[in-house]
């Protein structure tokens, strides 16, 4: 099996995939379609989108800020939530994005102690991560509620 398939491979442009700048912590969505990464293109480190197969970034309007920057992201079936931890003035929070409504919600406001590695549930339920508030690293888990509308495939 070649696995390079299907793949787009090191592009010189800034329009494709892999770039002659750092592309790094990717995710990709449960129906397989997007992978979203963190890049540092652009000259700013920046959490990206980009649609395998249309082979184009997708716009993510309000979800990268000039003071904040974002890592660790992790996405729904369809990419329509994206988990990730945002620093600004050096706390890291956990925030989820989504790309219907195009707003940011920040998920551990209040929180004591450090968070990181955030992943979700595939239909966007669900929220995992990881958190020193206890001294050690723990799991914590946050169930976005029965109300939310999911991402089903």
């Amino acid at each position: 099996m070649n696995c390079q398939q299907d793949v787009a491979w090191a592009d010189d442009s800034l329009n494709g995939l892999n770039s002659l700048y750092t592309d790094e912590q990717p995710a990709l969505s449960g129906n397989g379609q997007f992978i979203a990464y963190v890049s540092n293109r652009n000259g700013t480190r920046s959490l990206l989108l980009f649609d395998l197969k249309s082979q184009e970034f997708v716009d993510l309007p309000r979800l990268n800020r000039p003071d904040a920057i974002a890592e660790n992201p992790g996405v729904s079936n369809t990419a329509r939530y994206i988990v990730y931890v945002a620093s600004d003035r050096g706390r890291a929070d956990i925030e989820l994005y989504d790309r219907v409504t195009e707003q940011v919600q920040v998920l551990t406001a209040g929180y004591r102690g450090w968070v990181r590695h955030p992943s979700i549930s595939p239909n966007g339920r669900y929220i995992t991560f990881e958190t020193g508030s206890n001294g050690q690293w723990d799991i914590e888990v946050i169930d976005r509620g029965t109300r939310v509308e999911l991402d089903v495939l």
